[in-house]
C-alpha cells in the first residue's frame, strides 16, 4: 500500500490536479457491523515521530496538535460524513512497543482511546497487507497497541486471505461506578452506571428517558444520550489508574434494560464524541457492558451474550474470559466477536486553493 505523500510519474498520470505541498492520502475502506472504518496504512509524520521514541499516547497528542488537518480532511465532509471513523496505522518504534502494529483512532471531532469495531477490521487488514510475521493457520493472532493498551485480535487465516468472524481480547475492563444519580436537563434525575472497556461510557436504559431503544426516533435517542454524556461530564469525576489521558467519558449507551443473562440478544445504541452514532453494537461498549454485568453478578466467566445494534441490527457477541486487576479495580478481560468486511480503496488529494480542503462538519 502506498504511503501518504510521495508519488511517482505513474501516479502523476492518473491523479487529478493537486497541491504539491499537501500529501496524497491513501486509504483502505472497511466496515464492521455497518460502522465504517477508513484505514490510513501509513502517515509519514507519525512514523517519524514514532521512530523518535514517542509513546502511543504521546503520538496521539502530537497528531492532534500538528496533524489534525489530516483527520479533518478524511473524517469530515466532503470526503467523509457525520458518521465516519478512521484509523492511522503506525509500525515500529516505541508506539508499537513490540506489537504487529499500533493504531490511532480518529472520528469527526477528535481521537479515541479504543475502538472495538476498528480492532476487528484491523485484524483482517494486518494479515491481508502482510503486517504479521509468519501468521498461523487456521487462526492467526494479531497484536495491536491501542492508546488504551495492548489488544490481541484472532483472525481466521487460510494462508492467503483473512476471514470472519474475528474476535479480540480487550484490555482489563471494569465497572467504575454503579447506580450514580445524575441530573439531566430536560429529563430530570436518572441513574447511570459508568464502565470502562478501553474508554469510559455511561449506561442506562432508554426507558429512564421515556424512550425505547428499538422504536424511538434516532434523533430523540441521540439528543437524550448526548444530554446524559454532558451531565456526567459535569457531575462525575472520572479516574483511570494508569493515565489521566484515558480519564474521559466517551459517550452514552442507551440499552433495552435487558442486563440479566439471556440467550436472546440485547439491543443498544451508542452515541459518542459529538453526537456521533455507532452503526455497530460498539466493540468497546460491549466490553464495558460485559464488565459491568460481571461486576453485578449477572453473568459468569465464559458466558456469552449477544448484542444488537438498534441502528443496523448487526450483532456482536461478548464474554468475560478471565479476571484481572487494573490498579485498585477488579477487572475482566473481555472477548468480543464480530464480522468485518472490505468495501474498497480510495486515494484522496487536496488542492491548495480549495477553501474547504481540510473538510467541514455539518449537522
Amino acid at each position: 500500500m502506498a504511503a501518504a505523500g510521495g508519488g511517482g510519474d505513474a501516479e502523476c498520470r492518473w491523479l487529478p490536479p493537486r497541491s504539491l505541498t499537501e500529501p496524497t492520502l491513501h486509504a483502505v475502506e472497511m466496515h464492521t457491523g455497518g460502522e465504517p472504518l477508513r484505514v490510513i496504512p501509513r502517515l509519514e509524520a507519525m512514523e517519524e515521530a514514532a521512530a523518535a521514541g514517542l509513546s502511543l499516547l504521546a503520538l496521539r497528542r502530537r497528531m492532534a496538535a500538528a496533524q489534525d488537518h489530516v483527520r479533518r480532511a478524511l473524517m469530515n465532509e466532503p470526503r467523509g460524513h457525520g458518521g465516519m471513523y478512521g484509523a492511522v496505522v503506525v509500525r515500529g518504534g516505541a508506539a508499537a512497543d513490540g506489537a504487529d502494529l499500533a493504531v490511532l483512532f480518529l472520528h469527526g471531532s477528535g481521537y479515541s482511546a479504543m475502538c472495538g469495531h476498528a480492532v476487528l477490521a484491523l485484524g483482517r487488514f494486518a494479515l491481508d497487507f502482510g503486517l504479521v510475521a509468519a501468521p498461523q493457520c487456521p487462526e492467526a493472532a494479531v497484536r495491536l497497541r491501542c492508546p488504551c493498551g495492548p489488544v490481541t485480535a484472532f483472525v481466521p487465516w487460510d494462508g492467503r486471505r483473512s476471514g470472519n468472524p474475528v474476535r479480540f481480547h480487550s484490555v482489563p475492563a471494569f465497572a467504575a461506578a454503579t447506580d450514580v444519580t445524575i441530573d439531566v436537563p430536560g429529563h430530570g434525575k436518572v441513574v447511570v452506571d459508568i464502565s470502562y472497556g478501553g474508554t469510559f461510557y455511561a449506561f442506562l436504559s432508554a426507558e429512564q428517558l421515556g424512550l425505547d431503544v428499538c422504536s424511538s426516533q434516532t434523533r430523540d435517542l441521540v439528543s437524550a444520550a448526548s444530554a446524559v454524556t454532558e451531565a456526567v461530564k459535569e457531575q462525575f469525576k472520572l479516574h483511570h489508574p494508569e493515565s489521566e489521558d484515558l480519564a474521559f467519558i466517551y459517550g452514552t449507551i442507551l440499552t433495552d434494560g435487558k442486563d440479566a443473562f439471556s440467550e436472546e440478544p440485547t439491543t443498544n445504541i451508542c452515541v459518542f464524541a459529538d453526537e456521533q452514532v455507532d452503526r455497530s453494537p460498539t466493540g468497546s461498549g460491549v466490553t464495558a457492558r460485559i464488565a459491568l454485568q460481571y461486576h453485578k453478578g449477572l453473568i459468569q466467566l465464559n458466558q456469552s451474550r449477544t448484542f444488537r445494534s438498534s441502528t443496523t441490527g448487526s450483532l456482536f457477541t461478548g464474554k468475560a474470559v478471565k479476571e484481572a486487576k487494573l490498579g485498585d479495580y477488579n477487572a475482566v478481560v473481555v472477548e468480543v466477536s464480530g464480522e468485518a468486511f472490505y468495501t474498497g480503496t480510495a486515494t484522496f488529494t487536496l488542492e491548495e486553493e480549495d477553501p474547504l480542503k481540510y473538510g467541514f462538519s455539518f449537522k
